[in-house]
This record gives C-alpha cells, structure tokens and sequence, in this order.
C-alpha cells in the first residue's frame, strides 16, 4: 500500500471520480477527508471505505465558500494531524449554450466551483502541505486543454483551461518547498457530472460536419468503450505516490487518444 499513514483530501467525493478516487487513495492506505456539498452522498462514501478496512471522515462544504473550505481542510489536518495530498475534484459541467444566450449568473457558477473552488482549496492545503511536501492533483478536462469541437461548452472548458494554467504556476511557486502539483485531464468517463449538465441550444450552433459516429468509435484504444472512473482515480493514486517524485507541473490526458480525433 504506497500511501499507508498518508492524509488526503479529496473534494466532490460523493459521486462520479471523486467518489472513485476516495476509494482507491482509501485501498492505498491513507486517511481520505471525502469533502462535498450533499452530506448524504459522502456519508455513503465514507461508509463504504470503512465496510472495505479504509479510513476516511465526512467534510461537509462548499468548495465556492472560502470559509467552509477553510474550516473543512483544519478540521481534517486537527483530525488526523498532517495532510499529505489533496485532490482537487469538484465541478460542474454547468450550462451549455450559445455563447450570446450564456448568463452573467451562469457564467459565475461554474466558474466559482470548477476555478475558484480549485483555488481555495489550493490556498487553505498548501500551508499543510508545505509542512510533509505533499501533493497536489487538479481535476481538468480534455475540453480547454486538447479538445475544443464540443460546442456551447465555452465557460467550462474557460474553467478547464485555467485550472490547468493555475496547475503549473504553482507548480513553479511550490517546487522549491517540495510540494508536487499536476493536472489529470479525463475525456468520456463514465460517471453522474452529466446530471449537471444543462444543454441549451446548442444544435444551432454544431459546427462538427457528421457526428454520426460519436462517441461510437472515436476513442481509438478501446473504439469507443469510455473509461471508468476508477482508471482516473488510479492515475491519481500515482501521481500522488512517491512513485511520481519528480512530476510536477504536469497534465495527463485519459480519454484512450479521444481528443487527439475530436479535437
């Protein structure tokens, strides 16, 4: 177990790949902080890593709300004394629309989850993991970074984007005290973000000539099988590990080469 006394946190970990990850980070032997919005899905969670043997505890918060991320990170590090790794996980896939239609209201919510909420949970880790030269993982996304034909997505992949920016100027600011920061950037995983996906519009402005095999087919290593939220909690696991010391500022994409058709 290659993170056995080690502490983590990972934010959105009631569903989708953060849930995944708090259970592979768990099987690998740290203390998991499962923090999210819904106390019922991370109290599932949580008891499901115990039923396993893992450890893990209930962190309630908006990753929005600089204050219940703050108070949610001291809480873990009084609990269990240290913190070695954090996942930065928690996001919204927000509205879908033409740009023009996209509201000033929906713009700042999925920014204020997917990029603010990447930063203060950034912000209130790092003193904690100066202290154990811990790591940090950011939770990107194709879309932003490798792939930009999936139309009325703009303020998401914006987020996307910038997550992945914001990943590498710390990287650089945090190298010299020991602390790690990469981003993992998943294509078509298997998982509930689409229940936070609201599609407006967005036909009229398609701009791909025929779709007619998407997503059937172009994933070219599994033709058109997606991947699990598990194979990106594993990713995660590893860039955590001591196995990847020397990987810092570093983006991942596991989507099986889908955005290098797509994209």
């Amino acid at each position: 177990m290659t993170l056995t006394g080690k502490v983590a946190l990972v934010t959105g970990a009631g569903s989708g790949i953060g849930k995944a990850a708090a259970f592979v980070l768990a099987r690998e032997g740290a203390t998991v902080g499962a923090l999210g919005r819904t106390p019922a899905q991370l109290h599932e969670t949580v008891s499901q890593i115990e039923t396993c043997g893992g450890k893990a505890l209930v962190l309630t918060a908006d990753v929005s709300k600089p204050d219940q991320v703050e108070q949610a990170i001291d809480k873990l590090v009084e609990k269990c004394e240290r913190l070695d790794a954090v996942f930065a996980n928690a996001g919204i896939n927000g509205v879908w629309a033409p740009v023009e239609e996209i509201t000033p209201e929906e713009w700042d919510r999925t920014i204020d989850i997917n990029l603010k909420g990447t930063f203060l949970t950034v912000k209130y880790s790092v003193p904690h993991l100066k202290k154990t030269r811990g790591s940090i993982v950011i939770c990107s996304s194709v879309q932003g970074t490798r792939m930009f034909s999936v139309t009325g997505s703009s303020v998401y992949a914006a987020s996307k984007a910038a997550q992945a920016s914001f990943a590498k100027k710390i990287a650089v600011e945090l190298g010299p005290v020991g602390v790690r920061v990469n981003v993992v950037c998943p294509g078509w995983i298997q998982s509930e973000i689409e229940e936070n996906t609201f599609r407006r519009n967005t036909a009229e402005i398609e701009v791909q000539p025929d779709r007619s095999n998407y997503p059937q087919g172009a994933i070219p290593l599994t033709g058109g099988t997606p991947a699990d939220a598990e194979d990106v909690a594993k990713l995660v696991a590893f860039l955590v590990s001591e196995d990847a010391r020397h990987i810092s500022g570093t983006e991942v994409w596991i989507d099986g080469a889908e955005s290098l058709v797509v994209g």
